[in-house]
């Protein structure tokens, strides 16, 4: 049977979800939209679709079996409660909630009334991640010592509520939630340490740039990076970046659909050779070009990834085929490590983990 989908909230990501499940995802079908401004549901796809302004009235609505909460961060703990409470399965936009305490709340209305909550994370599918996965889970670089994950734009500005804190804007709560998911779903290690840096660079309101160091007890050191005001003139430096070092070479990913090389040496030097490189920096011995014949490349691993594979695996998991991707407990631990993010910037502390 076909799961019913109602969307709450017709903004950008509303429509991007009526979108992928009208046109895409097989067993899966829109029967109910609401957003609070009415002309938003004007472009709907999904032929004689419901509409609403008031989730309320979505709600008790008897042809819609899950919901997708797609509201501005600071109301999704109110919308997950109800939604509970109609007794509507549920998935909610990311960040679930404002705080560890939030989703609690949360979690215990929707263990009350039984129903089904998973978050999308959808860019756990990402082509870039998955490629940088693949890479550290076949030890494609050996014993892993080092993973840096950055994003970097121009632009600066954020959009609509996203530049007010009241309504949980900011890039923290915006991509770095992304980003700290994605490297605790590749790190199979506990988090031992995590020291933060995150300012407001040109926005009065909220954060616009951060930086997490964090330290598994596996040994891996794990940089994230996000800047929205990286100014360069090759764009090269914009978009999405990832390093990866480990003691049988290093794997680098430029952009979303990466370039990008894993780098291996053909030997390794005993000792520094005697004789003094001239570079452009001065003399030097340790970081001069390497001979022709040390350094060799090979092509980054292959992935077949989309998106969609959210709603795929959301659909075969609600018919009992397998568990939901995103699971509660994970989503919990990135909200616990997002406090512990604040806690460290505001301190200038690193943060320790039992």
């Amino acid at each position: 049977m076909s799961i019913r989908f109602g969307i709450i909230g017709f903004g950008f990501m509303g429509h991007v979800h009526e979108e992928m499940i009208t046109t895409q995802v097989e067993g899966a079908e829109v029967t109910a939209i609401c957003d609070i401004i009415e002309e938003r549901m004007n472009d709907a796809i999904t032929e004689n679709v419901k509409k609403f302004t008031n989730a309320d009235e979505l709600l008790a609505q008897d042809d819609v079996d899950v919901v997708l909460i797609v509201v501005p961060n600071h109301l999704h703990k109110k919308m997950v409660i109800k939604a509970a409470q109609a007794g509507k399965n549920i998935i909610c936009e990311k960040p679930v909630a404002m705080s560890v305490k939030e989703l609690d709340e949360m979690i215990a209305e929707t263990d009350r009334y039984g129903v089904k909550f998973t978050v999308h994370q959808q860019r756990r599918f990402d082509q870039d991640f998955r490629m940088a996965k693949a890479i550290y889970d076949n030890k494609a670089v050996g014993d892993v010592y080092t993973i840096k994950s950055s994003l970097y734009g121009f632009n600066g500005n954020m959009h609509d509520w996203h530049v007010y804190k009241k309504y949980g804007g900011g890039m923290l709560y915006d991509w770095g939630v992304h980003l700290i998911d994605q490297i605790l779903f590749m790190i199979d290690s506990k988090l031992v340490s995590l020291y933060a840096d995150v300012r407001n660079v040109i926005n009065d309101e909220v954060d616009d740039y951060f930086k997490v160091i964090m330290k598994f007890e596996n040994g891996i050191t794990s940089e994230i990076e996000l800047g929205t005001y990286y100014l360069a003139d090759k764009q090269k430096w914009f978009e999405r970046h990832w390093f990866i070092g480990g003691n049988t070479g290093s794997a680098y990913l430029d952009g979303f659909e990466p370039d990008g090389k894993i780098v291996r040496t053909t030997r390794l030097l005993k000792s520094v050779p005697g004789k003094i490189a001239m570079t452009k920096s001065g003399p030097t011995r340790s970081f001069g070009p390497p001979p022709a014949d040390v350094l060799y490349t090979e092509e980054l691993p292959k992935v077949n990834t989309k998106h969609i594979d959210f709603f795929t695996n959301y659909v075969n998991a609600y018919h009992g085929n397998g568990e939901f991707l995103v699971k509660i407990s994970e989503v919990k631990k990135v909200l616990s490590l997002m406090e512990a993010i604040w806690t460290s910037a505001e301190t200038g502390n690193l943060i320790r983990f039992e």
